[in-house]
């Protein structure tokens, strides 16, 4: 389902790697109940440097709170670490609902129902529709995220590459003309379903009305009838040797170091990947452009960002609650954007947008974006581990593109 006025087709996703680790800003251990403190816990996807300014300015604002965080990376490690936690009832207090558990996690009542409290007010309709439920809400999130291709100018320059195409076969010459030059041509990671493949997908749906997900959904349609040209073009990136097979293995900060460095031209990429490319690289001239789509018009992966949400059984509540106040005011939603280049999108705070991503911007404004995990109205977390697991199988050459569209179409069938 692409975005439509009337219907919510925003991900989130974050491809910031870290181990998943805990450890407390103010203190270690039980410092915490020593210092007289309550221990708020929070469970997050973003890394210790994203997370760390936004957390030292809450304690400072709250004294008598101390956080205690912990992370893993996105997608899967941190669903699934996560399901593990609840399952074991020693959950964070506070964790981020995201396109890929949220109805595991609303309809398993996991999540405390936040309709009402004021610091929805300032949330974006958009954006809490995303994490609602029967009316109710059960995320806060303060931003949306339009994903394309990072590029180095320079690297394209040198290659007689004016223009990231937007046309298909377009783009495959661009990246043979690139991989002429020496250099590796595009990294699209699959360690997640891949944003080039999602925005591919997302326009063929659009191109055939916006309808085709909730058809698959009803039986009245297959996903094969929706991914199997996507999955067919995509494929050609790794046949046509312009993408290598280490896309299954590299994390998204692996990838960034290898783009800022130089080594590789292209790369897809979220608003969060800038701020480490500009820290790292300065002097670079990059810039964003939408994927190529089959229909030649472009088109971009994305979503509203996760939401923060409170555990339904904390123990925390009032602390939880002031969390969250603060995550959603002025300056939290400040500190948190200063650090991810997050398109914000609440009410009490404009951001100064970085230029390199006012294609982004443009993209969400335009509506033409898309994310599976967000068209799919149901079985999100069992069709987004099948689907990595199946593209994975792609890209190593065990697996075709029909084999793929039929590995979900049977793993939603046997949902139920």
């Amino acid at each position: 389902m692409s975005h439509r006025p009337h219907a919510v087709a925003l991900r989130a996703a974050a491809l910031a790697v870290a181990a998943a680790s805990a450890f407390s800003l103010t203190a270690c251990g039980s410092a915490g109940a020593d210092s007289g403190k309550t221990e708020l816990s929070f469970f997050s996807w973003d890394n210790e440097a994203t997370m760390t300014p936004v957390i030292e300015a809450f304690e400072a604002a709250n004294p008598d709170i101390s956080v205690e965080f912990s992370n893993a990376p996105p997608v899967a490690e941190y669903v699934s670490t996560l399901q593990t936690r609840l399952a074991g009832n020693n959950a964070a207090d506070v964790f981020l609902i995201a396109a890929e558990n949220k109805t595991n996690l609303i309809d398993g009542g996991f999540v405390k129902d936040l309709t009402g409290e004021p610091f929805m007010a300032e949330m974006s309709p958009y954006n809490t529709e995303t994490y609602s439920s029967d009316g109710k809400a059960y995320g806060m999130s303060t931003s949306s995220w339009a994903g394309g291709i990072l590029y180095n100018r320079a690297l394209l320059d040198a290659a007689g590459v004016t223009e990231v195409p937007t046309d298909w076969d377009g783009f495959l010459d661009a990246l043979s003309s690139v991989k002429d030059t020496g250099v590796v041509p595009y990294y699209d990671a699959a360690t997640q379903i891949p944003m080039g493949l999602s925005a591919m997908v997302g326009s063929v749906d659009a191109e055939q009305g916006g309808e085709v997900d909730e058809a698959i959904f009803d039986g009245s349609a297959e996903f094969g009838d929706l991914w199997d040209e996507p999955l067919a073009a995509w494929s050609e990136l790794l046949t046509s040797g312009l993408m290598s097979q280490d896309v299954v293995s590299l994390t998204g900060d692996q990838i960034v170091d290898e783009f800022a460095n130089g080594r590789v031209a292209m790369i897809a990429a979220g608003p969060w990947n800038l701020p480490a490319v500009r820290e790292k690289a300065p002097d670079l001239d990059v810039e964003f452009a939408p994927f190529p789509t089959l229909d030649g018009a472009g088109f971009w992966a994305g979503a509203a960002s996760p939401g923060f949400a409170i555990n339904a059984k904390t123990d925390h509540e009032a602390e939880a609650e002031a969390f969250l106040s603060f995550l959603g005011s002025e300056e939290g939603v400040r500190i948190y954007q200063e650090g991810t280049s997050a398109l914000t999108t609440t009410a009490n705070y404009t951001p100064v947008v970085d230029p390199a991503l006012e294609p982004n911007l443009a993209g969400l404004q335009e509506g033409r974006f898309y994310l599976p995990s967000i068209a799919w109205p149901r079985e999100q977390d069992a069709l987004s581990t099948e689907a990595v697991a199946q593209i994975q199988l792609l890209v190593q050459g065990q697996a075709s593109p029909e084999d793929v569209s039929a590995a979900l179409q049977a793993r939603l069938e046997s949902q139920g």
